[in-house]
């Protein structure tokens, strides 16, 4: 599994009809984990990004192609950021030369 944080901010067209979000994130959650992706935590923001969640994928293909199906509704802009592990750090570290 690999760990994503996704950073979403709304679009024109997402604040338009924000009264609609509460379904729309569960709708996106649910899909996510229908994908094989299993949600660590969402989060409402204030700041730069509207909404951040972050999940374990099966793999960065998964992440990627629930990411642009999300954005592709018009309501989100979603970046990704892949996340490692202290440990996965760490044996990153020791392959230094």
């Amino acid at each position: 599994m690999v760990t994503y944080m996704m950073l979403m901010k709304l679009t024109d067209q997402g604040i338009k009809s924000v009264k609609e979000a509460p379904e729309r994130i569960e709708t996106g959650l649910k899909a996510f984990e229908k994908a094989g992706g299993k949600l660590v935590g969402f989060w409402i923001a204030i700041g730069k990004y509207d909404y951040v969640s972050v999940g374990e994928s099966t793999s960065d293909e998964a992440a990627l192609a629930w990411a642009v199906g999300l954005s592709s509704q018009g309501n989100v802009r979603v970046e990704s950021v892949k996340l490692f592990s202290k440990e996965q750090f760490a044996g990153m570290i020791k392959m230094l030369k």
